[in-house]
């Protein structure tokens, strides 16, 4: 469990409807720190859970598939442990097969279709890792024979949410961080 400084609000004290986030995140990855701290913000909770997820990351326009694989990227870019924990059940409900996700894990992105790579490339430019990306004209060009500007701004924008939650969540220490983190050190 993590060592937040923040307020927990007990799963018993939260609204009625954040209940079940809470079951589904303790469920997923032993800890539901997340929903917790943010339950002493209802509206906040409320943007992340139903208006970015819910409405964007789960609807939108773009097929889930792309999003899962590029949160999944993400998590294990940023090595967030808790992240991982949902994003690998999220990949694998989304059709990705346990030997993609290795492969993901070991940077081998044969597996995946052209789009699919496009979109890991995509991610690995949005990392919070890498302080140098760039949409360059081969990964636009890459990502323009498979979706269209607008796409490309949804799966953009899906993934600067998921990054800034990141770094919030490693900033309030809300999850918990893999061994390989570059986060860790400076957290410690």
């Amino acid at each position: 469990m993590t060592d937040t400084l923040m307020t927990r609000t007990p799963r018993a004290q939260l609204p009625t409807a954040w209940q079940p986030a809470w079951d589904m995140l303790d469920g997923l990855t032993g800890s539901a720190t997340f929903v917790e701290v943010f339950g002493q913000a209802p509206p906040l909770l409320e943007f992340v859970m139903n208006q970015f997820y819910l409405k964007l990351f789960f609807g939108g326009q773009v097929a889930q598939r792309y999003k899962q694989i590029a949160r999944l990227r993400l998590s294990l870019l940023h090595g967030c442990q808790t992240c991982n924990k949902q994003n690998i059940p999220g990949a694998l409900g989304a059709g990705y097969s346990q030997v993609q996700l290795e492969a993901l894990a070991r940077e081998d992105f044969t597996p995946f279709t052209p789009a699919e790579r496009a979109v890991i490339d995509y991610a690995s430019q949005v990392a919070l890792t890498n302080m140098d990306g760039q949409l360059s004209p081969a990964l636009f060009a890459a990502l323009r024979a498979h979706f269209s500007e607008s796409d490309i701004l949804e799966l953009g924008t899906v993934m600067a949410v998921i990054s800034g939650m990141a770094k919030l969540s490693f900033v309030l220490n809300l999850v918990d961080r893999e061994n390989y983190c570059p986060f860790a050190a400076r957290a410690a």
